[in-house]
């Protein structure tokens, strides 16, 4: 099958712009596989996932997968990327996940509006990404590694607390959104910067404040010290 590589009990299966996950592939694949790869593909649904019932490992990664994403139970899947899809309800998906992959131990969300970072939004800070954190560690406290990210204990024992508390709000559909809108590409300069034909200076806000507490430039200097 063109596009299909196995190595032992790892299957992939990437970039062929499936829209669905094949028959043929759980029927071949499924009785086997414990490491499953569909990045790069058009998937929107995992309907075909069913065949995977020995998954420990299931990368999803840029794909078109939405809220409407619903796994079968997998007890013995410990890791699942969903990088760069387009998930918004993060609590939905969380419950889910719960119910369904009882041993997960990873999960990855980057690239989703549902993980709220400046890779997203630039309207996103470091505190949004730190209370995303709490809340996903509230919701799946036997997690080691969020994201890029090792959980510490400092996290878990926040998580506990203040855990309930940090829900990250669904964002609502703007009249402007269109289905097929370009992906936006993250950069950190201002719009009017990006003109490589342009030689004038640009004036940008920065939301972050800093205090200078730890800096050698917090300090003064008197004239006999010149």
């Amino acid at each position: 099958m063109a596009g299909l590589v196995v190595s032992g009990t790892q299957v992939s299966y990437i970039g062929q712009d499936c829209r669905e996950i094949p028959e043929h592939l759980g029927r071949d694949c499924g009785h086997f596989a414990k490491r499953l790869d569909l990045s790069f593909n058009l998937l929107r649904s995992l309907e075909g996932l069913s065949a995977f019932r020995s998954l420990e490992e299931l990368i999803l990664d840029n794909n078109q997968l939405g809220d409407d994403l619903v796994l079968p139970e997998l007890p013995r899947l410990h890791t699942l990327t969903l990088n760069k899809n387009r998930i918004t309800d993060l609590e939905y998906l969380l419950d889910h996940l719960a119910e369904v992959t009882p041993a997960l131990e990873y999960v990855s969300l980057l690239g989703n509006v549902a993980c709220p970072n400046e890779l997203v939004s630039l309207e996103k800070d470091e505190e949004d990404y730190k209370r995303y954190r709490c809340f996903v560690l509230y919701k799946l406290p036997n997690l080691k590694f969020l994201d890029a990210q090792k959980v510490t204990r400092q996290e878990r024992e926040e998580a506990l607390v203040r855990g309930a508390f940090m829900k990250v709000v669904k964002p609502k559909a703007s009249s402007e959104d269109v289905a097929g809108s370009p992906e936006l590409h993250y950069t950190p300069l201002p719009s009017a910067s990006r003109e490589l034909t342009s030689h004038q200076g640009v004036l940008g806000k920065c939301r972050y404040i800093y205090y200078g507490k730890n800096s050698e430039g917090n300090r003064f200097i008197r004239d006999d010290q010149l």
